[in-house]
């Protein structure tokens, strides 16, 4: 195999989401080369992995591999807080190359795209860390939202209901109800109403743009 970059776009309906996660494989452009990313629009280029960040998207056999990789033959990676078994195998079976824990590293992540790139079959460690603090980039962040709160408010912004957000982000109803007030009192809101109205004025609304990574 080559001994160039393996080159890489990212993929997530959200910008902050894409460009948080560039800004972190910087340091490693020598073996990653992030050339593109995209938020709402299927992969443009000729890329040898496409990194599928999961916040605020389908998830598991839903995803439309197809349709985001747009005739391309790289490899689709899931990078995700949800590692179910039942999710990887799903993601797996409908297209999927590798599935990452959002737990990793910056550097781990970096080794893990580049087994996928060699063949190999990533699938999440059991015994993984909770999330690192590598990637700490999603709308809602500078409010204290945590990655779960925004992520929820991202859906409720999407237009979903509670049981849909629980099929969405794979959580419990109960686990749902609690992020809903949790955030709702970081953010100073009431209501379903307000809160989407708030999120809408503060980076909530997916983003459909294209855009050439650093590497491009």
């Amino acid at each position: 195999m080559s001994s160039s970059p393996v080159r890489v776009a990212i993929v997530n309906d959200y910008e902050i989401v894409v460009a948080g996660i560039a800004a972190v494989l910087e340091p490693f452009s020598d073996r990653l080369s992030v050339v593109e990313l995209d938020s709402g629009v299927p992969v443009l280029g000729d890329v040898d992995v496409v990194l599928y960040d999961s916040f605020g998207q389908v998830q598991g056999g839903d995803v439309d591999v197809a349709r985001l990789m747009a005739g391309g033959r790289g490899r689709l990676v899931i990078f995700s807080w949800n590692t179910e078994p039942e999710l990887v195998e799903a993601s797996l079976a409908g297209g999927a190359a590798g599935y990452i824990a959002k737990g990793v590293s910056a550097k781990q992540l970096v080794d893990l795209i580049e087994a996928v790139h060699r063949g190999e079959r990533v699938v999440p460690d059991t015994m993984q860390s909770p999330e690192s603090d590598d990637f700490g980039r999603w709308p809602g962040s500078e409010h204290g939202l945590s990655p779960r709160e925004a992520e929820v408010l991202a859906l409720i912004c999407q237009g979903l209901s509670n049981q849909e957000i629980t099929e969405r982000a794979f959580l419990g109803l109960n686990t749902v109800k609690t992020y809903i007030r949790s955030l709702y009192r970081k953010i100073g809101v009431d209501s379903r109403t307000r809160a989407l109205l708030w999120g809408i004025d503060h980076g909530f609304r997916p983003d459909h743009v294209r855009r050439p990574g650093p590497h491009a």
